[in-house]
């Protein structure tokens, strides 16, 4: 009888479930399990169930996750009355790591919108300058243009003649050619960008980056489904010193770290003595 109506609840739930996902949830608050006064809602479960599975496989994650709850519900319960005078100690605990948290949390956003603001171009440009040895590049970066087009696309040869030029006129009719043909156009003259993430979308095994680089200013390859071509109009081998532009983003966590300390160390001074002569806080006694 057990199983039986364990049957009915989790066809119930995909019954739901299917509901939910195309469009007919009405609101309601279905309850799948309980445990003293703890509830798990249909809404809680089906979050957890990835889309485009199967009724089977719905069914037994549905189940899995409702078995887990109710296991997890009871021994909690269980621990809990056990604990005895353990339970303030948890609580104390508990109620300590939130305060850290919340702490740490409000002076993350300081950090990030006071550090932020009084940190100038000029602050970078001199960290940037006096630590160059900081800034030794693991990778290669390139400059250029990149492109992935259908094999059956009209248009390949004029492509293979237009990827090679950098002339205005040429890489207007790249972008018009793209907007209906290529399934992926990258346009990063203006900005570098790390080569080995541009060659994870092209078919080609490339063992050393700082040789291939250095003989190779244009790629072309195919399968039988799409055409690559890159152009590398610049590049920097892996041991160059990092452009100023890349490592921007690198150089203000560097700055707002370095200043983190005494930032926080001032906040809370500041904080304390404001707080001692407004009254809000009060040293009693000292130890």
């Amino acid at each position: 009888m057990a199983s039986m109506q364990k049957k009915v609840l989790l066809i119930s739930f995909l019954l739901l479930l299917c509901a939910c996902r195309e469009g007919r949830d009405n609101g309601d608050t279905e309850v799948l399990a309980t445990v003293g006064e703890k509830v798990l809602k249909r809404s809680d479960v089906t979050l957890l169930i990835p889309k485009g599975i199967s009724s089977s496989d719905s069914l037994f994650m549905a189940e899995g996750f409702i078995k887990k709850w109710v296991k997890d519900a009871l021994v909690y319960d269980v621990a809990l009355n056990n604990l005895g005078n353990e339970k303030a100690e948890i609580n104390k605990l508990v109620e300590d790591y939130r305060e850290s948290l919340v702490r740490y949390r409000y002076q993350e956003r300081l950090l990030r919108e006071r550090l932020t603001a009084d940190i100038r171009e000029s602050d970078k440009l001199n960290y940037y300058e006096e630590n160059q040895k900081k800034f030794i590049l693991d990778k290669s970066l390139i400059k250029g243009l990149f492109l992935k087009i259908p094999a059956d696309a009209p248009g390949i040869s004029d492509v293979r003649s237009w990827y090679k030029q950098t002339n205005v006129e040429t890489l207007e009719k790249i972008e018009k050619y793209s907007v209906q043909n290529a399934t992926l156009y990258d346009y990063f003259y203006d900005r570098w960008v790390d080569f080995d993430a541009i060659m994870e979308n092209i078919p080609l095994h490339v063992s050393d980056p700082n040789a291939f680089l250095k003989a190779n200013k244009f790629v072309e390859e195919a399968d039988s489904s799409y055409i690559y071509l890159l152009n590398i109009s610049e590049y920097l081998p892996s041991g160059s010193v990092e452009p100023y532009d890349y490592a921007n983003t690198g150089i203000m966590e560097m700055l707002i770290n370095q200043r983190k300390v005494d930032f926080i160390r001032k906040f809370e001074e500041d904080l304390y003595n404001d707080a001692i002569r407004k009254g809000k806080a009060k040293v009693i006694s000292e130890p």
